[in-house]
């Protein structure tokens, strides 16, 4: 069955931005951009895609626009500030937005979008950059249900499973969980290593032997491979971690729920910024071990 085409905008072209922008308009849809960094949209610009002035500009011209920026407060300001999304959407419009932000910030956003006839979906991801150019995305959606059906279609331009997990927030919730448990998994891979590399064992062995047992994981086998092979350049760098764990432990607080694993691995991640690693990968972990 042929998809409709859609006007969709894309904000945040980084390294998962790029090719998802580039899924979305591969399966035929009418794509422009907003960039506050100019430059960072050149190669889709040189290929013909078009660069609006401002969120506003981007806004009036698409159904709907995607985000995948850094922070709360980036995509609050990219909504609501200064020529923001919010000015230029018609209603009926959609904002979707894929960054990973703190869960009240979600709902925050819906509602002042719903009070303008606009809808929001929050729809954080999980595979990184290679998910990101393979379209294996997985995306955890928060969203009414009738607003996440209107924007599926992009969806799975970029993602191999959409999960509705409940109302705007929630997909927030969930990918909060998935950093808790992907980045303290992480930890445990250092703490293996460490302890395996002052046996004088062989890393990569090492690796290859717990692959094959119960241990086997997807992070073992991307993020102990990086930690074995000491290849500590950035897949994501560990500043987005640090960023996301915060988001974490401010769930945390608010609502009283002991968190101590989690508690140690963000104490960890604290160490490793304090290291001056924080635009290196998360696998530096193994390196505050080494300290």
């Amino acid at each position: 069955m042929k998809i409709a085409s859609m006007k969709v905008g894309f904000i945040g072209l980084g390294v998962m931005g790029v090719p998802m922008a580039r899924h979305l308009r591969a399966a035929g849809h009418d794509l422009a951009l907003w960039a506050r960094r100019p430059q960072a949209a050149a190669e889709l610009v040189a290929e013909g895609v078009p660069l609006c002035a401002t969120p506003a500009e981007l806004a009036a011209r698409s159904e709907v626009v995607i985000s995948v920026v850094t922070a709360s407060a980036d995509v609050d300001a990219l909504a609501f500030g200064a020529d923001g999304l919010a000015a230029g959407f018609a209603p009926g419009a959609i904002h979707v937005d894929m960054s990973t932000i703190a869960p009240a910030m979600a709902r925050s956003l819906a509602q002042r979008y719903g009070a303008q006839g606009m809808g929001f979906v929050d729809a954080p991801v999980s595979g990184g950059a290679q998910g990101a150019r393979d379209a294996s995305l997985a995306i955890m959606a928060g969203a009414e249900a009738d607003t996440l059906e209107r924007v599926r279609p992009l969806l799975q331009a970029m993602g191999q499973r959409i999960v509705h997990v409940g109302p705007p927030g929630a997909g927030q919730v969930a990918k909060a969980c998935n950093q808790m448990i992907m980045v303290s998994a992480t930890q445990a891979c250092a703490e293996a290593l460490r302890l395996a590399n002052a046996h004088g064992l062989d890393l990569g062995a090492l690796r290859r032997a717990l692959m094959a047992g119960s241990a086997g994981s997807r992070v073992l086998e991307l993020m102990g491979a990086k930690m074995a092979e000491r290849d500590f350049s950035a897949g994501i760098e560990a500043r987005l971690h640090h960023k996301d764990f915060a988001i974490v432990m401010d769930e945390a607080s608010a609502l009283g729920v002991p968190l101590p694993l989690a508690a140690q691995v963000w104490q960890q991640l604290n160490a490793l910024m304090g290291a001056g690693w924080g635009r290196e990968d998360t696998s530096s972990l193994l390196r505050v071990l080494e300290r």
